[in-house]
């Protein structure tokens, strides 16, 4: 059976990597010069609280070096290795996975490891990660599966919001100026990821609520002929559980689907967004 791996930008529940094997690569987390997440752990539970103290974290990607460390401690598990990254549009893990992959394969012929760029993170990683876990477990070959994610990636998909657009200016995602004149109106950034894998922060809506129910109808307008590829709906949080809890009701109620996986967004991602964040991660026929 082959293995399955993904980084930490893919915001992976612990215990469903537990159960299905899923192991990570991990960009790191760096706050007072300190690096977490690579020896060194960071809970999501402390994260959140040392924001909240005025910490200002700042993430570094993993290095060709890293990467072929972490494929030579685990070359003997499998032939064959999947691994499904952060888009290149928002790092450069994958080129460095990439890098450290070739030359673990030069060093043992007759292992595959094929590396695929998701085009997306978190929940749309996420996505593609736990369809390749659905595949192989349902008996698909390696082949199948890799063609499958490479193929789909573009229709993994995530709509957006936060509650502080100063969050996303500590997170270097916008200016100081829009975010204080955006605090100022009561803005919230609705923001999605483009075909090419990067952040479309475009959607301005007035107030909290709207802009939750924003994500339901976005979802609803770009779904499309993918809708029936959405056996799971992805939902997650910063640090807002009762904002998650509330899109997890309304997409339940407007679109019809019953089956969730609810999670919070751990270090390397809140970094950039802070705990307002919350979204959903769906198959959708288009990103805009």
């Amino acid at each position: 059976m082959f293995k399955i791996y993904t980084d930490n930008g893919s915001d992976i529940p612990e215990d469903y990597a537990a159960e299905h094997g899923i192991e990570t690569i991990n960009l790191a987390t760096i706050i007072d010069g300190v690096v977490y997440n690579q020896g060194v752990e960071l809970s999501k539970e402390e994260f959140y609280k040392r924001l909240a103290e005025g910490a200002k974290p700042s993430t570094s990607q993993v290095n060709p070096d890293q990467a072929k460390k972490f494929f030579e401690e685990r070359i003997d598990q499998a032939d064959e290795f999947l691994f499904i990254g952060i888009s290149t549009g928002l790092s450069g893990t994958v080129q460095s996975v990439l890098a450290g992959a070739k030359e673990v394969m030069e060093k043992h012929p007759g292992k595959r490891i094929e590396v695929v760029d998701s085009l997306t993170g978190s929940l749309g990683e996420m996505l593609l990660v736990t369809k390749a876990v659905d595949m192989r477990d349902a008996g698909k070959s390696f082949d199948e599966t890799v063609a499958y994610v490479r193929e789909n990636a573009i229709h993994a998909c995530l709509a957006i919001t936060v509650d502080n657009l100063m969050d996303l200016w500590r997170g270097g995602r916008v200016s100081k100026t829009s975010a204080v004149i955006g605090t100022v109106a009561a803005i919230k950034p609705f923001i999605t990821v483009n075909d090419e894998g990067k952040l479309d922060a475009g959607g301005k809506i007035r107030g909290r609520k709207k802009s939750l129910d924003h994500i339901v109808d976005y979802m609803e307008e770009h779904m499309g002929s993918c809708r029936d590829m959405n056996d799971t709906i992805m939902v997650a949080h910063g640090n807002c559980p009762e904002d998650a809890e509330y899109l997890k009701n309304l997409i339940e109620e407007r679109l019809g689907f019953k089956k969730f996986m609810v999670n919070s967004i751990g270090p390397m991602i809140g970094t950039h967004t802070g705990p307002t964040i919350c979204l959903a991660g769906y198959f959708g026929e288009t990103r805009s």
